[in-house]
């Protein structure tokens, strides 16, 4: 189990990813070393980790504009066959082994309709262990989970760790020159200044600046997770819900300030709303839910399903416990076969049947 001081750390981390161990330690109240040391024993053991990538609203070449919920029914002893397969699938941003009436979640991003659509239809639909799938598209992310918090600071510990308050717009661009830095980093998010300076052949001055732009115009999304069965919060559930679409809008935004929630997302689908909850234990699972509608009464569960197994979060490869494996990094899809594939199908298409 993750002591007191491990869950500070992380908390910190979830407010100033990249903040240096001084200052981590002046706001702990314990010396440098020390923090050092519990990060490298928690990342060693997979109990903890920081991670990166362009923000799904980023703009620029190679981002994407589209995230979609892909539900995967399985044949009978062919589900881990079937996640084995797209779990290294670079756009795969979350696959859960899920109860209920699907066997996989499948949170994804896309440049766009068209490649969804090569996806499902090309790649999914080409696995053998694949029995049916369902596609929803995401029209708007209220809250997603690198806004989450472990909430174990003080007001004046995250004030001191808080990054400071810029006046710039953010433009979420991720402009070419900066995919091999944004790369680099990604490889090691706390990886220091000189370090990336060296590996990208930048000065450490252009690397800093760039950064600072990055997160200046919030291009970037950092998230410092830690494994679920060891943050005091080992239940994850996700509820399907239906509400009034003219308020929708009002609805979300509330939603999303509740404590338990990690994800709020609108839908084009039958259940106009998706949520993710962290829950103490499943017998909060009823209760949650009749808190969630008792505040929201215009709010109606359609279905809802517990993560068994997080086989993947924000690009990284967990174990059962959710301890982490390692990182895949997070791009857009291609596949030659998918694109074979459909262009086979488009000859077909424009061929007249008299004629092929």
């Amino acid at each position: 189990m993750l002591d007191e001081l491990d869950l500070l750390l992380v908390t910190a981390l979830q407010i100033a990813p990249r903040a240096d161990w001084r200052t981590i330690g002046d706001v702990l109240d314990i010396d440098a070393s020390t923090v050092a040391r519990r990060w490298a024993r928690l990342t060693q053991a997979g109990h903890a980790w920081v991670g990166v990538h362009p923000s799904v609203a980023a703009s620029g070449p190679h981002t994407w504009t589209l995230v979609a919920f892909i539900e995967v029914d399985c044949l009978p002893g062919r589900l881990h066959e079937v996640a084995g397969h797209i779990a290294d699938d670079p756009h795969v941003f979350n696959l859960e082994h899920v109860s209920g009436s699907r066997d996989l979640v499948v949170t994804a991003v896309f440049t766009d309709h068209a490649q969804l659509a090569r996806y499902v239809g090309f790649r999914l639909g080409a696995l053998d262990g694949v029995a049916a799938s369902r596609t929803q598209v995401a029209t708007t992310l209220h809250t997603e989970g690198s806004r989450w918090r472990l909430d174990r600071l003080t007001e004046e510990q995250r004030r001191k760790l808080a990054p400071p308050v810029t006046n710039r717009q953010p433009t979420h661009t991720v402009p070419e020159r900066d995919l091999e830095l944004v790369r680099v980093l990604g490889e090691d998010p706390r990886r220091p200044v000189a370090h990336i300076a060296e590996r990208t052949g930048l000065s450490a001055t252009t690397v800093r600046r760039r950064l600072d732009r990055l997160d200046a115009e919030r291009a970037l999304s950092y998230r410092c997770e830690v494994a679920r069965s060891l943050s005091g919060w080992p239940v994850s559930v996700s509820y399907w819900a239906a509400v009034p679409q003219s308020r929708a809008p009002q609805l979300a935004k509330s939603i999303s300030q509740i404590r338990e929630i990690r994800l709020c997302a609108s839908l084009t689908g039958p259940h106009n709303l998706l949520l993710a909850a962290w829950l103490r234990s499943v017998d909060d699972i009823g209760a949650f839910e009749s808190r969630l509608t008792a505040r929201h009464p215009e709010l109606t569960v359609a279905d809802r399903a517990l993560t068994l197994w997080p086989m993947k979060l924000a690009g990284h490869l967990l174990d059962p416990q959710g301890r982490h494996l390692r990182a895949v990094p997070l791009a857009s899809w291609e596949d030659t076969h998918s694109d074979t594939a459909e262009a086979a199908l488009l000859d077909r298409l424009r061929t007249p049947p008299a004629t092929r």
